[in-house]
């Protein structure tokens, strides 16, 4: 069976729908995968997450590492069984998260060198300690270990990155065959996917995305993007590197993003997208709504909207948060009482916000592979482009 199949591909844009097929499941893209950073997605089972309609959930490598640690879940039988989630599971390599939240970092030939957040203590994350934790940990696709650069963007800076991620990813494989191919893993079905860096220098994305297809890896993650820049610069790095990488192949986009970020990125080809945006926001009280509005030639289109309901307005607001929502809260309580579950700071208020923002993302993706099916994608794009776009 192919990897991935391609079932339908836009006529307007590099857009498709397809299928990963996993060794925990099939997944149908465009997909989004609800961030488990400890295992778990914040306040949320795996039963509901599946009944929604999430194919595959994201887990943090550097996460699991540092508590309860990957030797634990491999004694538990793999994530999986550790989590009770039976369908695929994506995990990121760590790198991201040693770069932004460690206390000490110096990167070298050999890996990281950091001091972990929660207890300080001195570790060395390198390309094969990375591809070792995400064979313990047993998930579907496993991404190396890359060098990010961080924002704002320097070109010489992300020359030496591009370069230094290529070396690491042929580390990388050697570690990833001795122990998927030639040993006995949790999960021998697990696929290694190579990442393409260069910030949002078109020629280092391009040589990027050439050195990761050389590699010949299964999929490939374009990373380095969400990072404070402006949404033009996201793209245009999307743009620099999806050409170069093969239309046979899953592309996956890191970190990203808004339904509009989403919506842009899908139209240049990328399948999956994983973001804290929905789960975030959600536990501060903001909200996504589908929202009919208006363009600027006065034409009423469907769109999107984000609202705060912890603000004063909806105190006495007994209408429902969506209308255009299927989720639990939409179809059973008011925006008041959603607004007074925060204000007396229920912990129920973080849960249905969450269970709605969820919603809302998975409800995006099946909108999303609809239209591409039946020819409307291009409209899609365009209505967000009009109404999201300009704000």
């Amino acid at each position: 069976m192919q990897y991935f199949e391609i079932l339908k591909s836009d006529s307007g844009s590099k857009a498709r729908t397809g299928v990963i097929h996993t060794a925990h499941g099939d997944v149908q893209t465009p997909a989004f995968l609800p961030i488990g950073t400890k295992g778990a997605v914040k306040s949320i089972t795996s039963e509901e997450l599946k009944f929604w309609g999430a194919d595959i959930i994201l887990a943090n490598t550097y996460h699991l590492w540092q508590r309860p640690g990957d030797a634990l879940i491999y004694k538990a039988g793999g994530l999986h069984k550790f989590m009770n989630w039976k369908g695929p599971i994506f995990t990121d390599s760590g790198g991201f998260q040693v770069f932004s939240l460690a206390k000490m970092r110096k990167v070298g030939e050999g890996g990281v060198v950091f001091q972990f957040d929660l207890d300080g203590r001195t570790e060395i994350l390198s390309p094969e300690k990375s591809v070792d934790i995400q064979a313990n940990l047993g998930s579907d696709i496993a991404l190396i270990l890359d060098d990010f650069p961080g924002y704002p963007f320097e070109y010489e800076r992300s020359k030496e990155s591009i370069a230094l991620t290529k070396r690491w990813a042929e580390r990388a494989i050697r570690e990833y065959q001795k122990i998927v191919i030639d040993g006995d893993p949790i999960n021998p079905g697990q696929k290694l996917w190579g990442i393409v860096q260069g910030a949002s220098f078109p020629d280092l994305r391009e040589q990027s995305a050439k050195d990761m297809v050389a590699l010949g890896f299964d999929g490939f993650a374009i990373g380095g993007v969400a990072v404070g820049e402006p949404h033009k610069e996201m793209m245009k790095a999307v743009e620099s590197s999806t050409p170069f990488l093969p239309e046979s192949a899953p592309k996956h986009l890191l970190g990203v993003g808004t339904p509009f970020d989403i919506v842009q990125a899908a139209a240049r080809g990328c399948d999956t997208f994983d973001c804290v945006i929905p789960t975030r926001e959600a536990r501060h009280g903001r909200l996504y709504v589908n929202q009919r509005q208006e363009t600027s030639d006065k034409k009423q289109i469907d769109g999107y909207a984000t609202i705060d309901i912890r603000l004063e307005k909806y105190k006495e607001d007994f209408t429902s948060v969506d209308n255009n929502c299927d989720c639990y809260l939409c179809l059973n309580h008011s925006k008041s009482y959603l607004r007074h579950l925060f204000a007396t700071g229920e912990p129920l208020s973080i849960r249905l916000a969450t269970m709605h923002n969820l919603k809302f993302y998975l409800n995006l993706m099946q909108k999303i592979r609809t239209a591409i099916q039946y020819d409307y994608f291009g409209d899609m794009v365009r209505n967000y482009q009009e109404v999201v776009g300009s704000k």
